[in-house]
């Protein structure tokens, strides 16, 4: 019968679900809103063989959950509604959130988009003729002015910062300049790894500032173990050189002769024996 079709398939599906939830050490939860298909499939296409990607209805993925009572696996059923994607992979979860980072793609922004970034809109020609386009730029806030038959900003003009609701008005201007400010890709929920469940929030890395900070911390610490004479395989050649520069010092201020000193004492003796007749032949 139909219902005992579907009823199988259902099991089946469900099944399928739990086979997937235990084979691996981390699961992602993305949201789909704003991903295109076309974008999606590359996305899986270029994951293959690190990252399994799946779409799972939300009621048979909580019945399998139910079904494993497993209390690790249940802390990602908060994150159980509206349209996503599961991910899963033995990856490390901030690598895997970056490697979607790096999906995503610039476009053109809608009216209730949020901005991805601070938008500033530059000094310069527009490239459009005068006409509407100055009223429809001027009630965004633009200064404008017209030279060489098109219409220019007068200078570089900050609109809208990051997160912020994209107006009609703002979408029309950044349309009409070609301005992409909103980016589409998945949007990590979040990643429950080893039963430690990481938030979207707590995945985001700003690799610029963490190599700053990785070599501010590397130059600190390399300064802290050369004061201390705290031998490294890193500071043990600039170590060596410093001794041997105190030592070399050292032997001069104390007249200890070697054969690396021996030059520079004799100059010494010299000078103050020339320093000391100079004398001499004042006081008599």
């Amino acid at each position: 019968m139909p219902s005992q079709q579907i009823l199988q398939e259902k099991n089946n599906a469900v099944e399928e679900i739990k086979t997937i939830l235990k084979s691996y050490k981390a699961i992602g939860i993305a949201n789909l809103k704003k991903v295109r298909s076309s974008q999606l499939q590359e996305m899986k296409k270029n994951l293959a063989g690190r990252v399994q990607m799946k779409v799972f209805k939300n009621r048979l993925l909580k019945f399998a959950l139910d079904s494993l009572a497993d209390k690790n696996l249940k802390k990602i059923e908060e994150y159980i509604s509206g349209s996503n994607i599961y991910l899963f992979t033995d990856l490390n979860p901030f690598k895997l959130a970056l490697l979607l980072e790096r999906g995503k793609i610039k476009t053109i922004a809608k009216t209730g988009d949020k901005a991805a970034m601070d938008i500033i809109i530059p000094e310069g020609n527009t490239g459009q003729p005068p006409g509407p386009v100055i009223s429809l730029l001027n009630s965004a806030g633009l200064p404008t002015r017209l030279k060489s038959g098109s219409v220019w900003v007068s200078k570089d003009t900050f609109v809208a910062k990051k997160g912020d609701i994209i107006t009609e008005r703002l979408a029309a201007v950044l349309a009409k300049l070609g301005i992409k400010s909103v980016e589409l890709g998945l949007s990590m929920q979040a990643i429950l790894n080893d039963g430690l469940i990481i938030s979207g929030e707590d995945l985001k890395i700003d690799l610029e500032e963490t190599r700053n900070d990785l070599a501010t911390n590397y130059k600190e610490a390399f300064a802290l173990s050369l004061e201390i004479a705290f031998p490294t395989t890193q500071n043990t050649e600039t170590l060596l050189q410093s001794a041997h520069q105190k030592a070399y010092i050292l032997s001069l201020n104390a007249a200890i002769p070697n054969k690396n000193n021996i030059k520079e004492l004799i100059m010494k003796a010299h000078s103050e024996m020339l320093n000391l007749n100079s004398l001499t032949e004042k006081t008599s």
